[in-house]
């Protein structure tokens, strides 16, 4: 289980990286996203994710029962310590309730980098649209002031040509 997590972490790792940068991967990345955030993806997102917090806190549950067996045992000196074989317990649960935590950590990351994406994309390209509407009003009242100025012109130019 450990090195599933350890996979686990390196793709969301990756996954979490790729929509960071700036890359062609990043475009890949939020589609598959979008693909995934539909019709089934989020129940079963979510089940995933009710199942490995479930796990975590199993993990966690052991560890305080380990500890709990320990604090009751004295050893031949009357400490209370742990076993070598409780240590390795604690340390096994350790490595997964941590590796679980940053799993789902990461998990809630790239949800919320996915939508800093996708909202940026949505705001720059409002942000064009509004500037080059901008850039068209503009425009526009300076050729009628150049079309009104060439008439006057022309007008003056032929009042002078009359007289």
């Amino acid at each position: 289980m450990i090195q599933l997590l350890f996979t686990v972490l390196a793709a969301e790792a990756a996954v979490a990286a790729t929509l960071l940068f700036k890359t062609p991967l990043r475009k890949l990345t939020v589609l598959a996203l979008d693909s995934l955030k539909r019709g089934r993806g989020p129940v079963m997102v979510r089940t995933v994710a009710a199942t490995v917090l479930v796990v975590l806190a199993s993990s966690l549950h052991s560890m305080s029962q380990i500890r709990g067996h320990a604090d009751g045992e004295l050893d031949g000196a009357g400490v209370v310590g742990l076993t070598p074989t409780d240590q390795v317990l604690i340390a096994r649960h350790m490595l997964e309730a941590s590796l679980m935590g940053y799993s789902l950590f990461l998990a809630l990351v790239i949800d919320r980098l996915h939508n800093y994406v996708k909202e940026i994309r949505r705001l720059k390209k409002n942000l064009e649209a509004v500037s080059k509407q901008n850039k068209t009003m503009l425009e526009e009242p300076n050729r009628g002031i150049s079309k009104e100025s060439e008439h006057d012109q022309k007008d003056i130019s032929d009042a002078k040509k009359g007289a």
